[in-house]
């Protein structure tokens, strides 16, 4: 038993973190720097040392944590983290100190950190909630951190795009919300106790169209956020106008928690009624990944382009959540962070690129491969990940999803290679632009990655690295609690086998019924 309370610590550090460089950055803007510097490290040490106090081969919840709230109304404080959880905290934990440290917006510092550190509180308190009110207040909370970064740090449409960002969001939460009352509700009126705990709720017996509309109501909500086809209409325009830290921050964890949740609370909680829906949802994931590939090949505007292809990676992590198989799942969490961790270095990139010439703009960006040879290399680097090369981290992933999509759900999962494919046409279309070429007057002059870019990019660089080389560390702490998702939805419902090399799982989705 862990007596050390390290999920509250890690909600507490970014919040008054968040309080403190505020006060203090109104008198000392350098010092509130240091500040947001100094939490976001502290937060990636105790990130850090909850791997390592994690059990490996454990696939229930740990470091559970729980306290009475608000009694009257059900709600507690209740924390927890599994293999599903745990890379997701780390990532954004490491991604804030790094947004930190490689972007700036000039003169108006102190309210761009705080609003970073309150969006990394409430993205650490989303991933850890098991209490479903709890869930939602930080879920929702992640808005307003988000809202602020973008019109008031962003590009030219920024208040257009903060406005269709919170607007969707907004009103996607809403169907949340309503799911989450009637699910109480209904469970009062079985038990005669009002309580929004996830372990107790999901016990509820719920009729099979209603499980299906309150499922349906999470699935918006959680296919804004992602965002997943249709639903992510928002998301080009916002990635886009969004100072490049939001960007980052935006694809790197807050559409995680949109895959997240799906994860977590329908396949948890609407076992069943996944099964029903699973056709529909993987259909519109197939779509979103052809879509996300088509439309970024045709794109000049390079924050844009990797907007579609997030579209497009976020549709292979629903494959892979919607086929019901052990890889499938494995597959899907691996890709959250491996997403996360490439489109951060992305964006991270096209920041720098576009200080130096003034642009994001593939039209203007040519030849930068001899002025800049160290950062065409990173990009390669990343683009190559991005791609899937085996022995980088986005190959395990993808592979996974693949594979266990192609178990269960063949034919979508042919239908979701193609986009394998256009994805290396348009990545490698856009470094041929940009990086070939002969480069005029203006690029000529363009300095290389500084030292402290360098040593700000080198831990993403190392992850792409490392975890395409050796991912058996992420899966190893994965897998248990995926076998232990599969085995309550496979309890819940008729089952068919499926064998696979660990043991044989059944799962709810022989076929489309």
């Amino acid at each position: 038993m862990h007596t050390f309370p390290y999920l509250v610590v890690l909600l507490c550090i970014p919040l008054f973190g968040a309080g403190l460089v505020g006060l203090v950055g109104l008198r000392a803007p350098q010092a509130a720097r240091v500040l947001a510097l100094a939490a976001t490290a502290l937060e990636l040490v105790f990130a850090v040392a909850l791997l390592v106090a994690f059990k490996t081969h454990v696939g229930t919840f740990q470091f559970e944590s729980t306290h009475t709230w608000m009694a009257p109304l059900g709600i507690s404080f209740s924390l927890g983290v599994d293999g599903i959880s745990l890379f997701l905290v780390l990532l954004t934990a490491l991604i804030v100190p790094i947004v930190i440290l490689g972007t700036s917006v000039g003169e108006k510092a102190t309210g761009y950190l705080a609003w970073l550190l309150l969006l990394q509180g409430a993205s650490v308190a989303s991933f850890v909630s098991l209490d479903l009110m709890l869930f939602f207040f930080a879920f929702e909370l992640t808005l307003v951190p988000s809202y602020f970064l973008i019109v008031k740090y962003g590009h030219e449409r920024r208040a257009y795009a903060a406005t269709k960002f919170f607007v969707m969001t907004f009103l996607g939460s809403a169907f949340l919300l309503v799911g989450i009352l009637v699910l109480a509700f209904q469970h009062q009126n079985q038990t005669g106790v009002l309580t929004f705990s996830l372990a107790a709720l999901q016990h509820t017996t719920l009729s099979s169209g209603l499980a299906v509309w309150l499922s349906l109501a999470f699935l918006v909500a959680f296919g804004v956020k992602a965002p997943i086809f249709p639903l992510h209409t928002w998301s080009p325009t916002t990635y886009r106008e969004a100072p490049e830290g939001g960007s980052m921050v935006l694809s790197a964890i807050l559409a995680k928690l949109g895959t997240y949740g799906i994860l977590r609370f329908n396949l948890t909680l609407f076992p069943h009624a996944s099964k029903t829906l699973a056709p529909l949802v993987l259909t519109l994931a197939a779509i979103g990944v052809l879509y996300g590939a088509i439309t970024a090949s045709g794109q000049h505007d390079m924050k844009r382009l990797i907007a579609y292809s997030s579209l497009a990676q976020v549709g292979f992590i629903i494959l892979g959540t919607f086929s019901f198989s052990p890889q499938g799942l494995t597959g899907a969490v691996t890709m959250m962070v491996n997403h996360g961790i490439i489109t951060a270095a992305f964006f991270m990139l096209i920041g720098w690129i576009a200080q130096r010439r003034g642009s994001f703009d593939t039209a203007v960006l040519k030849g930068l491969q001899g002025p800049v040879p160290v950062l065409a290399g990173v990009f390669t680097v990343t683009m190559l990940a991005s791609i899937g090369l085996p022995g980088l981290n986005g190959f395990v992933g993808e592979f996974l999803v693949l594979i266990g999509t192609f178990t269960t759900h063949r034919w979508w999962a042919v239908v979701a290679t193609t986009g394998v494919v256009v994805a290396a046409m348009y990545l490698l279309w856009n470094y041929q632009q940009v990086f070939h070429g002969k480069a005029d007057a203006e690029t000529e002059t363009m300095h290389d990655l500084t030292t402290k870019e360098r040593l700000t990019i080198a831990p993403l660089l190392a992850l792409i690295v490392l975890l395409g080389v050796y991912p058996k560390f992420m899966l190893d702490r994965i897998e248990p609690s995926v076998h232990r998702e599969l085995a309550g939805i496979t309890a819940a419902a008729p089952a068919t086998a499926i064998q696979t090399h660990h043991v044989t799982f059944t799962s709810p989705v022989g076929g489309a019924r």
